[in-house]
């Protein structure tokens, strides 16, 4: 069975979209992301969501953050009541340490597994997994406490700001842990540099930024790693082109549009994900994407 890729898009993506004075319903949103070729939608649960997701053809990729472990089963009953399975989870704070991480990770991945979610951690910043070395610290105190790998949503940009990374040096420093990448599911494809975590993608929506031509060879180089390990297994990856509004202050002023450039970047990586399966000589299944 070959890998399939589904395109996942993240409702902050559109928020306040197409202005704040005329921002489309939540069924306008859902309609769009289906014809823009979106597989899927990410956000936090909600019965209107849910409904929406199920009317339009859409995978619910569910949402969560929490510092509180008590949160958790009802947060984990509100996900799998709105149809996810997969979930992303931005646990904990900046100054969580690694025991507190382990102690909330520990319950978190027993009682999803008990309701038939499968959540994984994402890398971000403000919570235990804002670094490089609080998240491979977690993920071996993780596989110390239960023989298990740590399943992780991978958004390297937060990593790459931390170290002022410059392209050339995205793999050789952001990629040090293949087996983690391939073990993963989700991705977070923002484009990035080495001092802000969101690049425009185009000029005014048309002509690419030297900016987002510096880092597609790291997106590629994601897929390329992801797939070494995922040839033949039937996995589905789920990739979202992470771009933030200027609200929620990931993009500026100056940038184009969120969403314009979600649908551009959703393209760019659609490509990308074909050119690496013909550059490994992967059999594509046409119908998994």
């Amino acid at each position: 069975m070959k890998p399939v890729l589904r395109h996942i898009a993240n409702l902050w993506t559109l928020m306040n979209h197409p202005s704040r004075e005329a921002e489309w319903t939540l069924d306008q949103k859902m309609r769009r992301i289906r014809e823009a070729g979106f597989d899927g939608v990410c956000w936090a649960p909600s019965a209107e969501l849910a409904e929406a997701a199920q009317r339009y053809g859409l995978i619910f990729l569910g949402g969560m953050a929490s510092a509180n472990p008590l949160e958790f089963p009802a947060l984990l009953r509100d996900l799998k009541a709105a149809g996810a399975i997969q979930v992303n989870v931005q646990l904990g704070r900046h100054d969580t340490s690694t025991q507190e991480a382990l102690e909330m990770a520990l319950p978190l991945m027993q009682q999803a597994e008990e309701l038939g979610l499968l959540p994984a951690i994402e890398t971000h910043r403000n919570t235990c997994t804002e670094t490089p070395e609080k998240t491979l610290a977690l993920v071996e105190a993780y596989q110390q406490a239960t023989g298990r790998v740590l399943p992780l949503s991978w958004d390297f940009s937060h990593f790459a700001v931390v170290k002022h990374l410059l392209p050339e040096q995205f793999t050789s420093r952001l990629l040090l842990w293949p087996a983690l990448v391939q073990q993963a599911q989700q991705f977070h494809l923002r484009p990035f540099n080495g001092h802000h975590v969101q690049v425009p993608v185009t000029r005014n929506g048309s002509e690419p930024t030297p900016e987002l031509r510096a880092w597609l060879p790291f997106a590629q180089a994601i897929l390329h790693c992801w797939l070494e390990g995922n040839r033949d297994n039937g996995r589905e990856i789920f990739l979202c082109p992470e771009l933030g509004p200027v609200e929620g202050g990931y993009a500026l002023s100056t940038f184009p549009n969120s969403w314009e450039e979600a649908k551009i970047l959703r393209g760019k990586i659609d490509r990308l994900w074909t050119s690496t399966l013909q550059a490994m000589s992967v059999p594509q299944d046409s119908s998994a994407c």
